[in-house]
């Protein structure tokens, strides 16, 4: 048996920045992670691309992650359009008058999760166990011990990272609201002959749901949303019949299209866990909230929740509360429910709306594009969601 302060489980981006947040305030943490190390270390492509805010560009800056993030991976976004059926009036977000070149950045999945790891191999207070499962966890007193395939880790808080899908959150006997969309998402890389102009893109047409992210190198990410059976004949569709599809999908509004990629698919399903907390016990990331892309959020959801916790456990410390503390824990949970259940209910409520394709919901959305890229203050209030500056200083 061994010893830590904090036990992770799950060693995706919300497990290692919650490693790094947390060592850094002084407490010694063991991250447990089923991958083996080298997959771990050096995970493969995965599709996603994730729209970082300048919120979340600050906090991976501090954990010591951003400088492992090779600059050419880096794709600046200087604006957004939302439009609805084609040749329709598009709600337009951009930087004009912000004071910035970017509306947030966009990263590939497997570039954040290689950089935190790098940065928290390289931290003595971080044990990191590849290749390990979770069996079950108790609490005797005040400790959560972690029984583990390869042994016990005792620790004053025990925290759940492992996904919209968590074993840990069942463990704990921890329900959590699931909405099934029952659609699914392929993502990939397409590249183009004509520019992005770092443009990203987002449609809803009858029967579909796409979206275009400029990302370097003359490409765009693709978003696309279908019933799940059609996501899996594109998923191994021949490349040829993929391409010519995929350029009538879009419109052909970017020229040629050439897959340049792997494929991924995804179901689509949002997650909000019953509780976020019990005594010495905590979850985050995905495994508390699973958010629908639609809004490109949840990611930094994630990274917000991690920070608000490892910023209660310090406050907790400062009193003599130990980081597994109900109280501690308690204060965290109203901070981080208040933080993500409007936009949780927010993008459901968008993704049903933006997903029938009923005659009055598509009256319904073209009126309300054109509505809302009329009023000045809507469009600043999102602009300034989109971003996340308030506290990037």
């Amino acid at each position: 048996m061994t010893y830590h302060d904090v036990t992770i489980m799950g060693g995706g981006p919300a497990g290692l920045a919650a490693a790094l947040s947390l060592e850094a305030r002084g407490l010694s943490v063991a991250v447990l992670e089923r991958a083996s190390h080298p997959a771990w270390g050096e995970p493969a492509f995965d599709g996603r691309e994730i729209a970082l805010t300048h919120h979340s560009v600050s906090v991976l800056k501090a954990l010591g992650a951003w400088d492992h993030i090779p600059q050419v991976a880096i794709s600046p976004l200087r604006e957004a359009r939302v439009e609805t059926g084609r040749s329709n009036h598009p709600l337009t977000f951009d930087t004009n008058g912000k004071g910035v070149d970017a509306l947030g950045y966009l990263v590939s999945n497997h570039s954040i999760r290689r950089s935190l790891y790098v940065a928290a191999s390289q931290r003595p207070g971080i044990t990191l166990h590849g290749g390990t499962v979770t069996g079950h966890l108790r609490r005797i007193g005040d400790d959560m011990t972690v029984v583990h395939s390869g042994g016990e880790i005792t620790s004053r808080l025990a925290v759940g990272a492992d996904g919209r899908f968590s074993q840990i959150r069942r463990l704990q006997r921890i329900g959590a609201v699931m909405h099934d969309f029952r659609r699914a998402m392929l993502v990939c890389r397409m590249a183009h002959d004509l520019p992005h102009h770092h443009v990203a893109t987002q449609w809803f047409d009858e029967g579909q749901t796409i979206a275009l992210l400029p990302v370097n190198g003359g490409a765009s990410s693709l978003v696309l949303t279908l019933p799940r059976e059609e996501i899996e004949r594109l998923r191994v569709l021949d490349r040829d019949t993929f391409n010519a599809e995929i350029m009538e999908r879009v419109g052909r509004r970017l020229g040629n299209m050439r897959l340049v990629s792997t494929r991924h698919a995804y179901p689509l399903k949002a997650v909000y866990a019953h509780r976020f907390v019990a005594p010495g016990f905590a979850l985050i990331g995905d495994a508390a909230v699973g958010m629908h892309p639609i809004t490109a959020h949840g990611f930094n959801l994630g990274l917000k929740g991690q920070e608000a916790l490892a910023q209660e456990v310090e406050a907790g410390l400062a009193r003599d509360e130990s980081p597994g503390s109900l109280s501690v824990l308690r204060r965290f949970e109203r901070r981080h429910r208040m933080a993500t259940l409007p936009l949780f209910a927010a993008t459901n409520g968008i993704a049903t709306l933006y997903t029938r394709d009923e005659p009055a919901f598509q009256i319904l959305r073209r009126t309300g594009l054109r509505v809302a890229d009329a009023l000045s203050p809507f469009k600043s209030a999102v602009t300034a969601m989109l971003m996340d500056r308030e506290r990037a200083a």
